[in-house]
């Protein structure tokens, strides 16, 4: 060893003081800070703490991106619909099906009503159809028969004006006939008259016999009653022209009567038409009474869990009375109310972590959407920031989360249940 180093110190006077108690502290921390800083020069202390720094940065950077990496709030809560079975027909309550929390499928029977008045109405209705459309079929058949009858009298008619005027002219020319044979009697009778006269004239001379005068005479009477016979033949002509005149005028009015037919034709039409109304709207009530008969057996119109029930057997209900709900657990969402400095880089289509506090389970979802207006818009008092003293507070914005299909099948969640999202933005 050094001889500086080894040389042995003077013995103390047992008068001197002792000083060693008193200066062994500062001489631990001189020797601890020379320990220290020996460490510090070390260069294998230099890279530990170096590394020591990374990782702690490192550490860090990762802390900062995965709270950066989504949004989450403990303001929300599991919603579903709540559909209410109420009555669609009034009457009396014979059978319940189901009790309160019972899970129910789909078209399965909660309640009956006494069908016995609704049985009575279908039967009513049955026969009201039945004797409207056997009206409706016997006025369809009349359509067709009115169209011939109505087409033949037309037919008819034209053919009597036709022949009636036949008959006007035929007269027409039997009275002119008339009137030549009156005057070819006339004609005999004056030649007749005269030859009375002169053989009258003859047989007072005696000139000539009395047989022939006889003749004379015999042939002017013959004569005058020609004459007479071929008047009365022209009146009769004059008679028929009158009486042919007649017919025409009626023929005439019957051939106006059948022109008519097109307004009869719509009048037998609207008339069947009338009555296949009147058969469709039995058709309608005999269908409505058959639905308020279907009616009368209330069923579930969603697969859900009965809750609320309200009605009991003997109970008289009315229409639109409610008698129970039923929640669907197939079809729930979350409503998360975010912050809307959450918001900014939140938008649909994001994936969602639910963390569920009545069971302590986690279910995968995704942001469905984002609602139009803040919560605080449709409270029943909406807050008016027009005063002075105004005093700015963040707004929450409802949120809707869906779950992933199959995440809710166990049927362990409930409308209501607080639930805490984590909305992953990144």
């Amino acid at each position: 060893m050094d001889e500086n180093n080894t040389a042995v110190a003077e013995p103390k006077s047992k008068s001197e003081p002792e000083r060693r108690p008193a200066q062994q502290p500062s001489q631990d921390a001189d020797a601890s800070y020379r320990r220290r800083v020996a460490v510090l020069r070390s260069p294998r202390a230099k890279w530990a703490l170096i590394f020591v720094l990374l990782i702690l940065i490192v550490g860090g950077f990762f802390l900062w991106r995965y709270f950066s990496s989504y949004e989450s709030t403990d303001d929300a809560q599991i919603d579903g619909h709540i559909n209410s079975v109420s009555a669609r027909v009034s009457g009396h309550v014979v059978k319940l099906n189901v009790e309160d929390n019972q899970y129910v499928e789909k078209g399965t029977p909660l309640v009956e009503i006494d069908p016995v008045d609704y049985e009575v109405a279908v039967e009513r209705a049955r026969a009201d159809y039945a004797d409207a459309q056997a009206q409706a079929i016997a006025a369809g058949i009349n359509v067709p028969v009115t169209d011939v009858s109505t087409s033949n009298q037309v037919s008819s008619a034209q053919a009597n004006v036709s022949n009636t005027k036949s008959g006007i002219a035929a007269a027409r020319q039997n009275l002119d006939a008339a009137k030549a044979q009156v005057a070819q009697a006339e004609a005999n009778n004056a030649k007749a008259q005269s030859d009375l006269v002169r053989y009258k004239q003859l047989v007072d001379k005696q000139e000539i016999s009395l047989q022939q005068y006889d003749q004379v005479v015999a042939a002017a009477k013959a004569g005058a009653a020609n004459v007479a016979a071929a008047r009365a033949a022209a009146d009769a002509a004059a008679a028929q022209i009158e009486q042919a005149q007649s017919k025409t005028a009626q023929a005439e009015a019957d051939l106006r009567t059948a022109q008519t037919a097109p307004q009869t034709m719509r009048a037998t039409r609207a008339r069947a038409a009338s009555a296949q109304a009147t058969a469709d709207r039995k058709r309608a009530e005999l269908r409505q009474a058959e639905l308020n008969l279907e009616y009368a057996k209330i069923v579930a119109p969603v697969t859900g869990i009965v809750t609320n029930r309200t009605v009991e057997v003997g109970q008289n209900v009315q229409v639109g009375a409610e008698m129970m709900k039923i929640i669907p657990l197939e079809d729930l969402w979350v409503t998360a109310n975010f912050k809307e400095t959450q918001l900014k880089e939140m938008k649909p289509g994001q994936s969602a972590t639910i963390s569920v506090d009545a069971n302590g389970k986690k279910y995968k979802g995704h942001v469905d959407s984002i609602a139009g207006a803040s919560g605080a818009r449709f409270s029943l008092l909406p807050p008016e920031n027009a005063t002075g003293n105004y005093v700015k507070v963040v707004q929450r914005i409802p949120v809707k989360i869906v779950f992933e299909p199959g995440e809710t099948k166990a049927h362990d969640l409930r409308p209501g249940m607080s639930v805490t999202p984590k909305v992953w933005i990144r």
